[in-house]
């Protein structure tokens, strides 16, 4: 495909939303295209290329899942282990929790443990160590190993392992195990590091409607593992080509055994109604789309979104960055992602198409729904159900500095076959899809949203 429809396609998908700044690049036929847009900062703006450093957010745990393959390839760690081998001192609100969650439960988020921490345990070496002690206090979501959820907490369990066994902190592992041998020179984890070179910032909407720098530029140092990278979208297009390859660097220095690679594209745990995939492999997502499986991961930080997708058996990649959302940021990236399917592979993706509204369904599923950060409100606006996206105000009120603004209400509705399964119709969350959980006796006591457990909360009048 010439370059120059890529670019259009970009540039134009990119104004329509109104993106300050994005970068894409897509692997395919054995030749990397890049094709880029806007500005780092609407305060201080710099060109974007395919140099210029994004905040990746969870991408960065398939970094922590590779380092840790790389150990086991080493027999340095096995991963139907304990992770009481390794962290010995961990403790959770469940002991034989705590005694049995094992290393791969990790990495595909069946350990149980809930989304995040939400500690800021400073900058210092101790900083993973310390927020792990904390683990002791933290509700499980569920035993080990009976269903999914997507688990940040865990990752950085995951990153302390890593410390642990290699002796180093979990950043200077990382760049020794993957980034430095790999030739990864545009990642990086201290701010000290990023600041000096090009980089975008996030940027959200306020009340009025107005774009603007969201700030904090980035979590605390704890949260590394699970979401701390920042990447530039070459390093991601090699990050990806490593994926598709036979474990080799470009210099031929094998980093992984190619069958530790394709392991982890392999499925390990089925995902229900989810807009991550049809199953976790070890970190990867997987899906098939139009009877074609992909392999991907995506991830958030404050006002960036990344996205980076394969198609292994086609030898295919596509990496989108954008430097503002959620609306903007998450449809940009979706769209980039469809289209180049499409026009490189002639594979189309398209969302399904909900059921009618159904005012006796409606009734079952309205309500209240928690987890430790967030509050999702399930309600009935002119015949059409509508969900609520909230940060809790608890949260809000103990934050240091501002974090991103609460999506106004969206459409949502339930999908055909098992009609507990549901589609967001509209917003910023437009295409995401989960499920309504429910107890023994039928009742709805829960929703998954993004692969996260919102458990309901029941009021007076239930």
């Amino acid at each position: 495909m010439p370059h120059g429809v890529l670019s259009d396609f970009v540039e134009t998908t990119a104004s329509r939303l109104g993106l300050p700044g994005v970068a894409v690049g897509v692997w395919s036929d054995g030749a990397e295209s890049y094709a880029c847009h806007g500005v780092t900062s609407i305060d201080n703006p710099l060109p974007v290329d395919q140099h210029t450093l994004f905040a990746v957010g969870s991408v960065t745990k398939t970094f922590t899942a590779t380092a840790l393959l790389r150990l086991v390839a080493e027999g340095r760690i096995a991963l139907d282990a304990p992770v009481r081998r390794y962290v010995p001192d961990l403790e959770l609100a469940s002991e034989a929790s705590a005694a049995t969650i094992t290393v791969l439960q990790l990495l595909n988020h069946t350990a149980g443990l809930r989304w995040r921490m939400n500690v800021d345990t400073g900058e210092g070496d101790d900083a993973l160590a310390r927020e792990v002690a904390q683990l002791c206090d933290s509700k499980l979501v569920a035993p080990p190993g009976i269903r999914a959820s997507y688990s940040q907490a865990g990752y950085n369990l995951a990153g302390r392992i890593v410390e642990i066994v290699t002796g180093r902190t979990y950043e200077r592992a990382v760049a020794a195990l993957l980034l430095e041998p790999l030739g990864m020179t545009e990642s990086f984890f201290a701010r000290d590091n990023i600041m000096t070179r090009r980089f975008a910032v996030g940027h959200s909407l306020g009340d009025d409607g107005v774009l603007s720098v969201a700030r904090p530029w980035r979590h605390w140092r704890s949260d590394n593992p699970g979401g701390g990278l920042a990447s530039s979208l070459a390093d991601q297009m090699r990050w990806a080509r490593f994926h598709l390859s036979d474990g080799r660097a470009h210099g031929g220095e094998q980093i992984l055994p190619a069958e530790s690679l394709r392991r982890m594209a392999e499925k390990t745990v089925a995902l229900r109604g989810s807009t991550l995939g049809d199953a976790i492999g070890i970190c990867w997502f997987l899906r098939d789309v139009a009877g074609v499986r992909t392999i991907g991961h995506e991830g958030s930080a404050n006002g960036q979104f990344a996205s980076v997708l394969m198609v292994p058996a086609r030898s295919f990649a596509v990496v989108a960055l954008s430097n503002a959302g959620p609306d903007s940021g998450i449809a940009f990236n979706q769209t980039i992602v469809r289209w180049a399917l499409e026009h490189y592979l002639g594979v189309i993706d398209r969302d399904p198409e909900p059921l009618p509204y159904d005012d006796a369904r409606a009734r079952e599923v309205v309500g209240t729904y928690e987890n430790e950060m967030m509050t999702v409100t399930i309600g009935v606006d002119r015949a059409e159900l509508t969900v609520e996206c909230e940060i809790r105000p608890e949260i809000r009120a103990a934050a240091k500095a501002a974090l991103p603004p609460n999506l106004p209400p969206a459409g949502l509705g339930l999908l055909p076959g098992n009609a507990d399964d549901y589609i967001i119709t509209s917003g910023g969350l437009k295409g995401q899809r989960g499920f309504f959980s429910r107890d023994a006796n039928g009742a709805v006591v829960g929703v998954d949203l993004a692969g996260r457990l919102f458990n309901r909360v029941l009021t007076s009048s239930e």
